[in-house]
């Protein structure tokens, strides 16, 4: 059966140029922290940025940006929250609160697809999306409701953040989702090789590492100061690879 919300999506997503997801195959390796500062980034660049917080079970984009997201106004439609000059935000947070949100299986692509056909994201450069982490039915139903949507996988040196984000990768592949690249985050915290082997084994770029930085805990809330620490001055370089062609085409 056809979902009639499949032509909404299709609506609201004519007029964006290229989606990002950043995507994780667990929690804790700073995906979230990656989505809220590349959106920063890009729209600093003076880029349309839209951000869009699917991680429903543990939105945090908000608590990132330091915006108490209220109900969004409506015009046909949600118009996005603007916590920021020039970035368009839109969150399951405005909805819920700081309410946990409950969710089994199927009902979080549910979800993903009730936002994405609700919001009115008018023209945008780019749409980055805060993927949840792990791997279930939102990537496959991103990859169906915007087959041209790449992925941004954050990984950990970690023994076990590196054989669930191979897992992730392989979803992915499986799925016919393409992969922009891997990164790795917190490195020289924890053992710095395996994440670049890991995208070598399966045929993906690495596009570099993130150091762990003490200055985002207290630069958290304040886009401002998001945006310089060292953290930022190295994921630029990271989006960049990942977005290639697509951000020179902008400029």
């Amino acid at each position: 059966m056809i979902d009639p919300r499949d032509a909404g999506i299709a609506l609201r997503l004519a007029g964006v140029r290229s989606v990002l997801a950043v995507s994780s195959g667990k929690g804790g390796v700073g995906k979230s922290t990656c989505a809220v500062v590349g959106s920063l980034l890009l729209a600093r660049r003076g880029l349309a940025v839209g951000l869009l917080d699917l991680d429903f079970q543990g939105a945090s984009c908000h608590t990132l940006l330091g915006c108490r997201p209220g109900f969004p106004a409506e015009d046909r439609g949600l118009v996005p929250l603007e916590p920021v000059p020039g970035l368009r935000f839109a969150t399951i947070a405005s909805f819920i609160g700081e309410r946990p949100a409950a969710m089994r299986g199927s009902a979080l692509a549910e979800a993903m697809r009730e936002m994405l056909a609700v919001t009115r994201w008018g023209a945008l450069d780019f749409l980055v999306v805060d993927m949840p982490p792990g791997i279930h039915d939102s990537a496959l139903e991103l990859a169906r409701v915007s087959p041209a949507a790449r992925h941004l996988v954050i990984a950990t040196g970690s023994r076990v953040a590196l054989a669930v984000a191979a897992r992730l990768l392989r979803y992915l592949g499986e799925a016919g989702a393409p992969v922009a690249g891997l990164a790795q985050n917190m490195a020289g915290r924890i053992a710095d090789a395996g994440v670049s082997a890991l995208a070598g084994r399966e045929g993906i770029p690495f596009l570099g590492m993130l150091p762990f930085d003490d200055s985002l805990e207290a630069a958290t809330g304040d886009p401002e100061r998001l945006v310089l620490t060292p953290f930022a001055v190295c994921f630029d370089q990271i989006l960049a690879r990942a977005l290639g062609h697509d951000l020179a085409l902008s400029r």
